[in-house]
C-alpha cells in the first residue's frame, strides 16, 4: 500500500487589510443603494410622502398606551415587571459567567429559526441578548395583550404591528448581533457585505426605489419554458382575461368541463408549477377538459374596471366561450382564494337571474363570510381604506408590490427577514424556488375592483348577509343549489379555516367541507405523489367550531384531489370522446400559457 497525503487547506485568517477594502466597497455598494432609493423622488415622482399606515399605527399604540398612561398605579407596575424581567435575566447571566447552572430567564420558540445557531446558547453575550431581546418582545405584547377597553380591531391591529417591530429589531438582523453573520463577516473578511450590499442596491433599483427583496433566483425560472408548460392554446380574450384550453391526454374525458377561476391579486400559474405539481396537468390526465381564466395585469387604463366586470369578463365570458367551444352549456367551476369569492357572487347571480350554468362548484381557500376573516383584517376599516382609495386615485391601480407586502407580512420572519439575513448579510442569492419565483410575479387590482371587494366583503360582509348588489341585483347564496366542494386548509393565514367553514352554512344546497393540511398554497397545491401532508373529512358543518369539527372528523393520509376527483364523477359520470383544441366557432389565439400572464409589474 502507498501512503496518500492529504492535503490540509488551513482555515482562513482574518486580514486586516483586505476587511478594510470590502468594506470600503460595501459602503460604496450603499451608496448606490440610497442612489436608487432617490432616483424616483429626483426625478419628481412622489414617493416622499409618508405612508398612512404610520398614522394608523401612531393611532392604534396611542390607544393602548393612554390605558397604561392613565393610571400611575398602573405604570409603574408596568416598569417593575420589565424590571424584574432583566434583573432575573442579569442575575442567571451572572450566575452563569462563574460556573454555575442557571436556567434561562427566557427560551425562544422550539420552531424560532432565527435562533437555531448554537452560538446563541454557547456564547453567553448573544446569550444574554437574544434572552434580553425575547424578554422586551413578551413584555410589548404583554402591554396589547391586558390593556383593557380595546374594541378587538383596535386590539388586533395593535398585536400585529408590535408583531412586524419586534421582529424588525431582532438581534438575528443585524451583523454585530446575529453570531452568525458575524463569523461569516470576519472569516471572509467583509466579502459578504460587499456582495449584500450589492444585491441590496440592485434590489431597490428593481423596485424603483422601493426595496423588493428577491425571494428567488429568477434566472432559470421562465413562465412557458419550465413553469406554466402543461400543452393548451388560448380560444378566447377580452380587456380582462384570456381564456386558456387545455391539450388532452386520454382518450376519453367527463362530459361536462371545468373552469378554474384563479385570483387575479396572484396569477394562475400557482396551479401550473412544474409538470409534476400541476394542479392543472393532473386535472388534464384525469380525463377533463381544463379552461382556465388568466387575468390581465390591469394599468390606469383598466383603472375603472369593477367587480361587476370581473364577473361578466371573466366567468360569464368564460362559460359562453366554453359553449361555443365544446357545446356544453354547464360547466363545473373551482375558485381559488378572492377567485373562489367572485365564483360564488356569480352562482348567487345566475342564481337570481335563474339560469343554469353550473353543475357544482369547487371552493380552493375561499371566502363567502368575513367575520372570521385572520390576519388580513388589520388592514381593514373605514380610515385605512378610505386613505387607500385615495392613493389608488392617482394611479388608477392598487400596486401589485403593495399587496405582496401585505401578504409578506403576515408572516414576516419567514418572507421579509429571513431574506434580509440571508441576502444582504451573509451575501447568499437565493436559489430558483419555482412558488416564491410565482409569489414574487405580483399583479396589480384596478382601483375600482379593489375598493368594492375591500368594502363589500371585508368591511361589510355583505356577500353573506344578503346584502350584496351586483348588477342591480341582490344576491342571496341561500338560493345557490349546485353541490359545493369547499376546501380550507389547516394552517392558513389569509382565508384561516375557521372562516371558510362558518361559510359553508350560508349555500343553499349540500356543501362538503373539507380540510388540507398545511397553509394557503401548499395545502392546495398538493399533488398525490409527493405524499405529504393529509385532510379530513366530516359531514356536520351547521353551527359548529372548528374545534368540535376536527373532533369527529375522519384523517386521511395523503392529497385531497383524488377525494376531489371521485365527489366529481359521482355528480355526473357521462364521459363524452376527448375534444379538440381550438374550433372552427373558438380557433386559437396563441399557445399557453398566453401573453396577459407574462406582463410584470
Amino acid at each position: 500500500m502507498s501512503d496518500v497525503t492529504t492535503e490540509v487547506k488551513p482555515p482562513k485568517t482574518f486580514n486586516p487589510e483586505a476587511f478594510a477594502m470590502n468594506l470600503a466597497k460595501a459602503m460604496e455598494s450603499s451608496g448606490k443603494a440610497l442612489a436608487a432609493y432617490l432616483k424616483p423622488r429626483d426625478d419628481g415622482e412622489p414617493k416622499d410622502k409618508p405612508p398612512s399606515e404610520l398614522g394608523e399605527v401612531i393611532k392604534t399604540f396611542s390607544t393602548v398606551a393612554d390605558y397604561w398612561l392613565s393610571d400611575q398605579a398602573r405604570a409603574a407596575e408596568l416598569q417593575m415587571k420589565l424590571g424584574k424581567a432583566y434583573l432575573d435575566l442579569w442575575g442567571s447571566s451572572m450566575r452563569r459567567l462563574v460556573g454555575e447552572e442557571a436556567p434561562p430567564a427566557i427560551a425562544p420558540a422550539p420552531r424560532d429559526k432565527r435562533f437555531a445557531d448554537p452560538e446563541w446558547k454557547s456564547n453567553q453575550f448573544f446569550d444574554f441578548v437574544m434572552q434580553a431581546y425575547l424578554l422586551s418582545a413578551r413584555w410589548a405584547n404583554d402591554l396589547v395583550r391586558e390593556a383593557e377597553g380595546l374594541d378587538p380591531h383596535t386590539r388586533k391591529k395593535a398585536e400585529f404591528y408590535v408583531q412586524q417591530i419586534t421582529n424588525a429589531l431582532a438581534p438575528s438582523n443585524f451583523v454585530l448581533t446575529n453570531p452568525e453573520v458575524l463569523r461569516e463577516t470576519l472569516a471572509s473578511n467583509g466579502d459578504n457585505l460587499v456582495r449584500g450590499m450589492k444585491m441590496l442596491a440592485e434590489d431597490i433599483e428593481a423596485g424603483h426605489g422601493s426595496l423588493r427583496i428577491r425571494q428567488s433566483d429568477p434566472s432559470n425560472l421562465e413562465v412557458g419554458v419550465n413553469m406554466a408548460t402543461t400543452p393548451g392554446k388560448v380560444i378566447y380574450q377580452n380587456d380582462l382575461m384570456q381564456l386558456i384550453q387545455y391539450q388532452p391526454t386520454t382518450e376519453n374525458v367527463l362530459r361536462t368541463p371545468l373552469l378554474i377561476v384563479p385570483p387575479w391579486i396572484n396569477k394562475f400559474y400557482i396551479l401550473d408549477l412544474k409538470p409534476e405539481k400541476s394542479y392543472i396537468k393532473w386535472c388534464v390526465d384525469q380525463g377533463l377538459t381544463v379552461f382556465v381564466i388568466s387575468w390581465v395585469n390591469p394599468d390606469k387604463a383598466l383603472g375603472q374596471k369593477t367587480f361587476e366586470d370581473y364577473m361578466k369578463e371573466g366567468p360569464l365570458a368564460a362559460m359562453d366561450a366554453i359553449e361555443k367551444a365544446t357545446g356544453e352549456l354547464k360547466v363545473h367551476t373551482a375558485g381559488y382564494c378572492v377567485g373562489g369569492t367572485l365564483l360564488a357572487t356569480t352562482l348567487a347571480w345566475l342564481a337570481e337571474k335563474r339560469r343554469q350554468r353550473v353543475t357544482s362548484a369547487t371552493f380552493f381557500a375561499a371566502q363567502v363570510d368575513f367575520t372570521h376573516a385572520g390576519d388580513l383584517l388589520v388592514f381593514v376599516d373605514e380610515d385605512q381604506i378610505s386613505a387607500l382609495e385615495r392613493d389608488m386615485q392617482a394611479s388608477g391601480v392598487l400596486e401589485g408590490s403593495k399587496m405582496a407586502m401585505a401578504f409578506n407580512m403576515l408572516r414576516s420572519n419567514d418572507l421579509i427577514w429571513s431574506y434580509v439575513v440571508s441576502n444582504y448579510l451573509k451575501g447568499k442569492a437565493p436559489s430558483s424556488f419555482d412558488l416564491l419565483h410565482w409569489n414574487s410575479d405580483a399583479t396589480r387590482m384596478p382601483a375600482a375592483n379593489h375598493s368594492y371587494y375591500l368594502r363589500n366583503c371585508y368591511l361589510e360582509n355583505r356577500l353573506s348577509t344578503g346584502s350584496m348588489v351586483l348588477d342591480n341585483t341582490l344576491l342571496d347564496l341561500a338560493k345557490v343549489k349546485v353541490p359545493v366542494y369547499n376546501l380550507a386548509t389547516r394552517e392558513d393565514h389569509i382565508a384561516p379555516a375557521e372562516s371558510v367553514l362558518y361559510g359553508s352554512q350560508f349555500f343553499g344546497g349540500p356543501v362538503k367541507y373539507v380540510l388540507s393540511g398545511s397553509g394557503h398554497i401548499a395545502g392546495v397545491v398538493n399533488p398525490p405523489a409527493s405524499n405529504k401532508y393529509q385532510f379530513w373529512t366530516n359531514d356536520n358543518i351547521k353551527d359548529i367550531t372548528l374545534a368540535d369539527w376536527l373532533k369527529g372528523a375522519q384523517e386521511h393520509k395523503g392529497s385531497w384531489w383524488p377525494d376531489w376527483r371521485a365527489w366529481l364523477e359521482n355528480i355526473d359520470a357521462e364521459q363524452v370522446p376527448a375534444r379538440a383544441v381550438g374550433t372552427d366557432a373558438l380557433p386559437a389565439i396563441e399557445d399557453a400559457p398566453g401573453s396577459y400572464v407574462r406582463v410584470r409589474a
